[in-house]
């Protein structure tokens, strides 16, 4: 069971928690949980989390959880639905997740006039090639609740679905990326939509656009590569490869005066999160780091201003050309989004999981002999 405020702001000794004393000291610094499960959820909001994600992957292993739960549920929904697909039915448990999960956000969302609060639900990933089919998801997903952000991938047809769905009043979640060169079009096409509001004199004050950074990922990628060349960098560089680029979009943000904040997501350290403290931005750990970070007693000041050792950013620039691609503002064009390492495993395997969506809900259906 979720435990109480009073009880899960302190840690095993009666003390504070790290992330509760983190979002009380840094306001400015927002905590999402990456992951709609209600339970988790619940006790993330008690140290402070104001925001929760969920694409694929996340919804799958929510379902898988409370498995008794999602399967009475299927059933019902196949019954009142005869003729859903397999595919629109395991959406349709993903929107009910959803919306579960942004209820209890709601709060949040009315304190901060919008600017927090939000449930950030994935369109789905077999639409990539499609904008205007992505814009039609996002408006479909945006009428689920009022603080509903819509996730869109950062491809080249991604970013014109994202100004688009800005323009006609969504709030929006880059992801599938990795790089600022995507991060810095996605906040460029969130201008170019809110101006068009603007112009149109349409409201934006409650518009909260975020641009995801998956810097994991983007680690896991170089480490492949550095791996598959034979590669030697110092011990430990290539844990801050996505870190840099956190920062550098940050840095970046904060001079062009964007009106859509960096995400932090997809942890492999808690880098991901500690060097990031302080910022004007989200930061977005999976439920089991947020726990450990806790459970670790992690000292969490204000670093967002601190720099990654120069030793570190120059081995990384010297033997990988795909770190200089992903920590330049110019280090892709929108038209090499779609093909960077990290955009392709990703892809793929948020594919695979609506592809085992399918089949858990096929097994709902039919169940094998």
């Amino acid at each position: 069971m979720t435990q109480t405020l009073d009880t899960a702001t302190t840690d095993g000794a009666g003390g504070e928690t790290p992330l509760a004393r983190m979002t009380r000291e840094h306001p400015r610094t927002a905590l999402w949980n990456d992951s709609a499960d209600p339970e988790q959820l619940g006790q993330a909001i008690s140290w402070g989390a104001v925001g929760a994600t969920c694409n694929p992957v996340i919804a799958l292993a929510a379902i898988e959880a409370d498995l008794p739960r999602w399967t009475a549920r299927l059933r019902s929904l196949a019954d009142e639905q005869p003729t859903a697909t397999e595919s629109e039915l395991g959406w349709a448990v993903v929107q009910e997740l959803s919306v579960e999960a942004a209820r209890l956000l709601l709060p949040a969302f009315e304190e901060s006039a919008g600017r927090n609060g939000r449930l950030s639900i994935q369109t789905d990933p077999r639409l990539h090639r499609d904008a205007a089919a992505l814009v039609r998801q996002a408006e479909q997903f945006a009428a689920l609740a009022p603080n509903i952000i819509v996730k869109i991938p950062a491809t080249k047809v991604g970013i014109e679905a994202i100004e688009e769905a800005t323009y006609r009043g969504i709030s929006v979640n880059a992801t599938v990326s990795f790089t600022v060169a995507q991060a810095v079009a996605v906040a460029e096409a969130v201008e170019r939509g809110l101006d068009r509001r603007e112009r149109a004199g349409l409201p934006v004050e409650e518009m909260g656009a975020v641009a995801t950074i998956m810097g994991g990922r983007l680690d896991d990628w170089l480490k492949i590569v550095a791996a598959r060349e034979g590669l030697l960098l110092p011990p430990g560089a290539l844990d801050w490869a996505g870190v840099a680029a956190l920062k550098n979009a940050y840095r970046i943000f904060a001079e062009r005066g964007y009106r859509t904040r960096v995400l932090s997501a997809a942890f492999r350290t808690h880098l991901h999160l500690s060097e990031l403290v302080g910022g004007d931005l989200v930061i977005s750990p999976p439920f089991e780091w947020q726990e450990s970070i806790n459970r670790n007693g992690l000292a969490l000041p204000s670093r967002i201003d601190s720099p990654v050792d120069p030793e570190i950013l120059d081995a990384l620039s010297r033997t990988l050309p795909d770190f200089r691609a992903a920590h330049e503002p110019d280090g892709l064009a929108p038209e090499e989004f779609a093909g960077f390492g990290p955009s392709r495993r990703t892809l793929r395997q948020f594919l695979e999981a609506d592809a085992l969506l399918d089949a858990l809900v096929r097994e709902v259906l039919i169940p094998a002999p």
